[in-house]
């Protein structure tokens, strides 16, 4: 009865080896801090980057699950009549996406988590009249939306996503507290990647 339980535990470690494969990628943000109330402020994109580790579980036929670890760093730059500066936000992001795969193109989507490890502002950075910004305090949880897509040449995947954050991130409130301005993390994505295994 022992050996036919190992024997079991064998063949499904096994199987799910076979139907897993681990990767390492790194890419390219193209990302902005977008929002309302901004009053006189203006943002525009900025190029960081990201990297990390991801798994791949073959579901059934073409449909997989994924989850990755991934450092990102985000944010945006900010221009008004007081301050014309960059934000940098350092994230630890866990994107759980579902992957359907034909051939060989892919496509992926679902939500990711995220958690701000650092913040820095750089550049000029004055309090407005308005009070709406400069804004230097983020809440540390983020949460978005993925989509995205990509082509797999036998090891190696090329591909693309758009991250739309769906809460606001802003910590800064006005005194009023009416008006306060609501950012949300946009980033598009271009990466390379390496899977191991079949």
């Amino acid at each position: 009865m022992k050996q036919t339980l190992l024997f079991v535990l064998a063949l499904l470690l096994a199987a799910t080896t076979a139907h897993a494969q681990l990767g390492v990628k790194a890419g390219i943000n193209a990302a902005v801090l977008d929002g309302q109330d901004l009053g006189s402020t203006s943002t525009k994109y900025k190029t960081y980057y990201h990297a990390g580790i991801f798994y791949e579980y073959k579901l059934l036929g073409p449909i997989s699950v994924q989850p990755e670890l991934l450092y990102s760093l985000q944010g945006a730059s900010f221009k008004d009549n007081f301050s014309n500066y960059d934000t940098k936000l350092h994230y630890l992001n866990v994107p759980i996406l579902a992957k359907v795969t034909v051939g060989p193109i892919f496509v992926e989507a679902g939500p990711q988590f995220g958690v701000l490890l650092s913040q820095q502002a750089d550049g000029k950075i004055t309090t407005s009249a308005s009070g709406n910004g400069p804004y230097s305090d983020y809440k540390r949880g983020d949460l978005s939306l993925c989509a995205g897509g990509g082509i797999k040449l036998g090891n190696l995947l090329l591909g693309g996503r758009f991250n739309a954050g769906v809460n606001d991130i802003n910590d800064v409130k006005n005194l009023s507290g009416t008006n306060d301005p609501r950012l949300k993390n946009r980033v598009i994505q271009a990466y390379a990647a390496l899977q191991f295994g079949r």
